[in-house]
């Protein structure tokens, strides 16, 4: 029996083991890493102080690098917030009436006797989780599709109402010293300087380490959640030119952090057999019935069913944040202290369902699609509907680094012929300036397709950073009929071959060839000029 639980290798190599069963079983690592923090529990081995810091410092890193990308014009949207506030009063007044109905036919401890009990237990579970959302995003390069921009506002708003719920009723005023937050704004250029003189290597991931707990730091210091002030440090600095280099340089930090969060919510305890059946029954009944509700309320705000599918599923699980609630509600003296293992209980099955669901989102839609289409209305959002590629008969997909310079030449040879798409608004708004042809769009979006006259089209080009996601890009045109040329930038040679098979009619192993190309170049433009000296 392992005695203490420190950072060392036994729960390293554990978390691995179980993160690597989950992902051959077709599920992404974070369930196993939950089934990982159940086995550590169930040897009587409990979190020390140095893994619930590993923790929370991934937490912290996570919505400091979400703020990164956060624009906050998006949550000003009606769609945003008031279907946060909507979906979230309608699941409170469910499930807080439910309880209390329950009470008159079972007497037992973990049945809440006073309203205020059970609209506390429901306003718990009312909360979808920040991290395990953003975190699914990320895999899947969607955190700046539509879809994904919907559902991180929704869960911003969620955490703002979090920030009030945690300073009146669980941490108490904040001072007076908040005020002094807001010198934060005239502050920034001198950060953006900070940035700047950190060039590109080890000082900018040690800057993103500092600014992010520099923002949790000064706002618990006042009173406030420490992780909001993060995610408003995050946004503070996202206006900057290197604030996606800065992203992607903390991406591993984060990642490794994370499995230490997910660790401790399995180590929280293992519920008895009546507290595992109303965890269960709390899992299997309340997160579909969140999951149709924000689809309802989506689709109602004229989003396309596919917008309002994937943005539904990826809240379709509990948040953390129910068990700070369950712990003020502990402290207060409302619920029994079971309760709290209970909660932990129905996140870690929330996470297993919306895990195993959003690992199947594409197939699942494309099973039936036909059936969630009957709900979308026929207006649609801007941005959200179909577009028209015009004259162009070849496309080329993503404005990253590479897909910009394959744009580049090619327009400068086939003029308005070429056009290119990208996820990111902001991308296209830069291109767009500069009077390239960029339209915004997921085009691992099934129904983006629809929007093209694929019998114009000769070429597709897929440069997006994913392996993963140019498969779902090959395989939707393909199904949908399209008999031109599939070809991909590949990273890695030996995703060349997997690529391929997914119908893809060249793949492009960029790397590789890069170095060719530049001894190429160099010996065209010097060495045989000084060879017939």
């Amino acid at each position: 029996m392992w005695e203490v639980l420190e950072l060392n290798s036994t729960w390293i190599v554990l978390a691995f083991v179980c993160g690597l069963l989950a992902r051959m079983l077709g599920l992404p690592p974070l369930t196993g890493f939950l089934v990982a923090g159940y086995i550590l529990n169930a040897d009587e081995v409990h979190a020390s102080p140095v893994i619930k810091q590993f923790a929370d410092l991934g937490v912290t890193l996570l919505l400091f690098t979400l703020g990164l990308k956060l624009r906050p014009k998006d949550l000003s949207k009606s769609y945003v917030w008031g279907n946060t506030l909507v979906h979230m009063t309608i699941v409170v007044g469910i499930v807080a009436s439910g309880w209390m109905l329950l009470g008159v036919f079972y007497e037992g401890e973990l049945v809440p006797r006073e309203w205020r009990t059970a609209l506390v237990l429901a306003f718990a579970l009312s909360f979808s989780s920040t991290v395990f959302a953003v975190k699914v995003f990320q895999d899947r390069s969607e955190t700046g599709s539509l879809h994904g921009r919907v559902a991180i506002g929704v869960l911003i708003v969620q955490d703002i109402v979090a920030v009030g719920f945690m300073t009146f009723a669980g941490a108490g005023v904040p001072s007076w010293w908040a005020l002094l937050l807001i010198l934060l704004i005239p502050a920034r250029p001198l950060l953006y300087k900070a940035l700047d003189w950190g060039g590109h290597g080890e000082l900018m991931a040690l800057f993103g380490f500092a600014m992010a707990f520099f923002g949790a730091e000064i706002f618990g210091l006042v009173g406030m959640k420490g992780d909001f002030g993060a995610l408003l440090l995050g946004v503070l600095m996202g206006g900057h030119t290197k604030a996606s280099e800065l992203a992607k340089s903390l991406l591993r930090f984060k990642d490794m952090m994370l499995v230490g969060f997910f660790l401790t919510i399995g180590m929280m305890g293992f519920p008895d057999l009546r507290g595992l059946m109303i965890a269960g029954i709390l899992a299997l009944v309340l997160v579909p019935l969140k999951t149709v509700l924000f689809y309802r309320l989506f689709t109602q705000s004229k989003m396309r069913s596919t917008t309002a599918y994937y943005a539904s599923l990826s809240l379709a699980n509990f948040s953390e944040f129910g068990l700070i609630v369950g712990s003020v509600a502990v402290s207060a003296g409302w619920i029994e202290k079971e309760v709290i293992v209970i909660l932990a209980m129905a996140l870690a099955l929330s996470f297993v369902f919306s895990s195993w669901a959003n690992s199947r989102a594409h197939v699942g839609f494309e099973k039936l699609g036909s059936s969630f289409k009957r709900w979308q209305s026929e207006e649609r959002l801007p941005g959200d509907g179909f577009l028209d590629p015009g004259n162009a008969d070849l496309v080329i997909i993503g404005m990253g680094g590479v897909g910009t310079r394959t744009y580049e030449t090619l327009s400068e040879r086939f003029g308005r012929e070429v056009i290119a798409v990208d996820a990111d608004p902001d991308v296209v708004s830069g291109h767009r300036e500069l009077g390239q042809n960029v339209i915004n769009g997921d085009a691992t979006d099934r129904d983006f397709w629809e929007r093209f006259r694929l019998r114009q089209i000769r070429v597709v080009m897929l440069t997006l950073p994913r392996k993963t996601e140019n498969q779902n890009v090959a395989l939707h045109l393909r199904r949908w009929g399209f008999k031109g040329i599939i070809s991909v930038a590949a990273r890695y040679e030996g995703h060349v071959a997997e690529l391929e098979a997914s119908g893809v009619d060249y793949a492009y192993n960029y790397y590789a060839d890069a170095g060719e190309a530049f001894a190429l170049a160099v010996c065209g433009k010097y060495l045989e000029g000084n060879e017939e000296k």
